[in-house]
């Protein structure tokens, strides 16, 4: 699975040492991820205003500034499915951490053993929840489950995110959603990606969805796209 995983202390040295545990439960599990340097609280705001791609925070309490607590608090506000796992160098903190439904607290100095344990239930939570992207509209922000996504389109520079039952624009470029999607995403058009398991199948210059919408398909990404739906069924089809 494909992860985004953001890390934030105002100690550097922090970052660097929980960042490189990430990184090897991530290879050990056979996961990829991005994992994402903040050395402040309004640092990771300024960046979650524009993306709000998160999937776990490392976040340690005790920052100038805006405290770890108050930062998930705003976090929450408007993100439940994020998962929380604060860093802190003192128990005393711990309250106040499940307090704004921190997954789980680990004290300093962190074990690669017990971090790689919490690590594996954000991962399954993510998977019973189910994984979002936050989109800004013109009005709000919304949560969009990534499994409802059937395609995303580009047109006079913006960006249509389309729905089993609805459309939203936002200004994201598509190369940025292609990042935030992950796996079960194909790029099929310069303008287009396609939710590999809404295909029902595809001609030489087309990607028709179960529900009777199509998109193009250019000439040149056409093996691409057929090598990636036939692996995305290749556990339930066989072909002949």
């Amino acid at each position: 699975m494909n992860y985004k995983i953001a890390v934030c202390d105002d100690e550097a040295e922090q970052v660097e040492y929980l960042a490189a545990l990430a990184g090897d439960w991530a290879e050990c599990r056979g996961n990829r991820v991005c994992i994402r340097p903040f050395y402040s609280a309004e640092e990771f705001l300024f960046h979650y205003e524009e993306e709000k791609d998160c999937d776990i925070l490392l976040l340690d309490i005790e920052m100038w500034g805006i405290n770890g607590v108050e930062l998930a608090k705003r976090l929450r506000e408007e993100n439940d499915a994020l998962q929380i796992i604060f860093i802190t160098g003192y128990p005393d903190f711990i309250a106040d951490g499940y307090e704004v439904g921190a997954l789980h607290y680990l004290l300093k100095p962190v074990s690669g053993e017990k971090l790689n344990q919490v690590l594996d239930r954000a991962e399954k939570n993510l998977g019973r929840k189910g994984r979002a992207v936050f989109l800004r509209t013109a009005k709000e922000v919304r949560r969009i489950p990534v499994d409802s996504i059937v395609y995303v389109e580009v047109f006079s520079h913006k960006l249509m995110v389309h729905t089993l039952h609805d459309a939203y624009e936002t200004k994201l470029s598509i190369t940025g959603m292609e990042e935030m999607l992950g796996e079960g995403f194909v790029r099929c058009h310069r303008s287009y990606l396609a939710g590999i398991s809404f295909i029902d199948h595809i001609t030489k210059n087309t990607v028709v969805f179960d529900d009777g919408r199509t998109i193009p398909l250019a000439r040149n990404a056409y093996e691409g796209v057929n090598q990636a739906f036939i692996a995305y069924y290749k556990e339930d089809v066989r072909i002949v």
